[in-house]
Formats: structure tokens, sequence, C-alpha cells
């Protein structure tokens, strides 16, 4: 994965049992926010997956210039509109599988009105335009409290406490979605993601680029999750046969968690480079037990250390980066 064709590649390979699960599914996929950091590597995913079994629905505004002709290309059919108007919501095709991927983060900080309207308020109109679908849904650990760092990471019996705004609205996305659940019987599985990596972003691209720009890297937060995002592509895909009401909870994430401060010093190995750290590590952090994850789906091919040694050859070498940096050791929920 020196280039991003290869990287690209490597995200949309899907394993046989994507296919398997993927044969065993009725109707077309339709993907809502198929223009962000995950969806388009998803698309592509479930093209290679299905082979043109079943119509792939790429739905975005497609604010990069050429990703709706490139999806369209590759075999999507695509879609370019915005979900958040009402009329172009009720025009979107009726599907049996829709999995969603909106959502907003950054920015919350003096919006808190917008962070709501789309990760509360938007996942309720979508949930009752498509009750009689089945749907994934993109969450977040972030629903989750503080843990100590010793507890191996909160389960999916863990009580929600989110920390902060955005934390908060998301929890009010599961909720909203789980009341359309309830109500008409929609089956959902919500997935519970932190943090998705690959060689353009996540925790270990901001790592590595601090490293490799010598800033001191703050480990207040000691510890986190990681998880390849080839794998998480694939586990929202596979979770729409999960799908059921009540909904079906997933924390999603890998099976270490991994120490910042160690992981720093992998990166800095690998680019020649010598971290420099400050802060001491609390004994709490935000993270996740993906155990049942692991049971339904094994692992991911991926583990951190083939990711660290991949993260640290593409920002050495200058590879191109989403510039979307995840803030993960923010402590206060404030993004």
């Amino acid at each position: 994965m020196r280039t991003v064709a290869e990287l690209e590649e490597r995200l949309a390979r899907p394993s046989d049992g994507l296919v398997d699960d993927l044969a065993r599914l009725d109707g077309d996929i339709m993907i809502l926010g198929a223009g962000g950091k995950l969806g388009p590597s998803l698309v592509r995913l479930a093209l290679n997956a299905t082979k043109g079994s079943r119509r792939v629905v790429a739905v975005s505004r497609f604010s990069e210039p050429g990703l709706a002709e490139n999806l369209t290309r590759e075999g999507a059919t695509v879609v370019s509109a915005d979900v958040a108007d009402e009329q172009a919501l009720r025009d979107l095709p009726d599907v049996e599988n829709v999995v969603f991927l909106v959502g907003a983060k950054f920015g919350t900080q003096g919006a808190e009105h917008a962070t709501w309207f789309t990760n509360s308020y938007l996942p309720g109109r979508v949930a009752n335009r498509f009750r009689d679908s089945r749907i994934a849904a993109l969450s977040t650990g972030n629903v989750y409290p503080l843990v100590p760092v010793t507890s191996g990471g909160a389960t999916e019996e863990t009580p929600a406490d989110p920390v902060g705004e955005y934390a908060m609205s998301c929890l009010g996305r599961e909720r909203v979605m789980s009341h359309f659940s309830e109500k008409y019987g929609t089956r959902l599985a919500l997935i519970r993601l932190n943090y998705a990596v690959e060689m353009r972003y996540g925790v270990l691209v901001d790592l590595a680029q601090k490293v490799h720009a010598g800033e001191p890297i703050d480990v207040s937060t000691g510890m986190a999750n990681v998880v390849w995002q080839g794998y998480v592509n694939e586990v929202t895909l596979r979770a729409l046969l999960h799908a059921q009401a009540p909904p079906f909870t997933l924390n999603l994430t890998g099976p270490e968690l991994i120490s910042v401060r160690q992981a720093a010093t992998d990166l800095g190995r690998a680019m020649g480079k010598e971290p420099s750290f400050v802060g001491e590590e609390a004994n709490t952090a935000l993270l996740s037990n993906a155990a049942r994850c692991h049971r339904l789906f094994g692992y991911p091919e991926l583990a951190p250390a083939e990711l660290i040694e991949l993260t640290a050859r593409w920002v050495a070498d200058g590879g191109p980066l989403l510039g979307k940096p995840t803030k993960f050791e923010r402590r206060d929920g404030r993004f």
C-alpha cells in the first residue's frame, strides 16, 4: 500500500465471509453518506462483494470533484442528493437494505444545534422513511463514559453516559432510530465504532504527523482503540444480516488496546525520529470491548503493529492525507 490506488484496492477487497453474507441478503443496498471519508471505499467493497448481482446505490451531495463519476464507472447507481432535504429524502428509491453513514463531529462547539440536527433529528427522518428496510447505522463508542484503562473497555451492556454535546447527540441518534424500530418493527443494527484507521487518517496518522514534525505528544489519554478501515467496511455491511427489532447493538474496534506512548515510539522508530511526550497517563479513557464483533466476524486482517509500519512509511513518504484529525485525546467531549 504505497499509493492511493493500492490503498483503495485493499480497502475494497471482500472476504469470503462478506461475499457469503451478502449472497444471503435479499435486495439492493443503499449507502447514505457515500461521499464521506468512509463512504467511497464501502461502496466499492459492496460492489466487489456482490459482483453485479444487485444494485448498490450511493447517495451523497458528492462535493469531491469526480467522485460521483468514478463510482458510476465502477458500477454504482449514484444519486446526488442532500438527505437533509425532505423532498430529496422522499424521492430516494425504496430499497431493502440501507447503510446510514451521515454524521457530524467537528465544529460542534458553538454550533450545537446543527450537530443535533444532523446526528439526532435527521436519523429519525431516515428511519421513518425506510421503516420497512433493514438499516445498519454507524454510531460511535463516544456514547460510553470514560472507563478504567484496566477494564478492557466498555461492552454493549455498559450503560451509555456520553461526555459532551457531540457524544450526547450521537446517543440521540441511537435513541431516535430505536424509537422507530420499536414502533414499526424496523430491523436496525447500531454500530458503535472507535477508531477507524487507514493510511490517510485516524489515530495513528495523528500520532505519526506529530512524531514526524517533532511536536510533543500529550499522553493524558494514554490508551486508545484502533481498527483497520477495511474491517470496518466489512462489518458494517455484514451487520445488515443481524439487524433486528429491538435493535442489535455492536461495538466495532480492534481486539487490542494500544498504548499511545508505545505507538508513538514505534512510529518514531519506523521513521527514524525520536518522539517527545508531555503529560501523564490518566487512569481512564474512551475504550470499547468488541468481543461480540470478533466472535461474529473474526479478527481484522491488519493488526496494530502492521498498521503502525504502514502509517509511518506513508507519512514519512509524504503520502496524501485527508486532513481530518480524530481529536481522540480530548477528554471533555468538545470537538
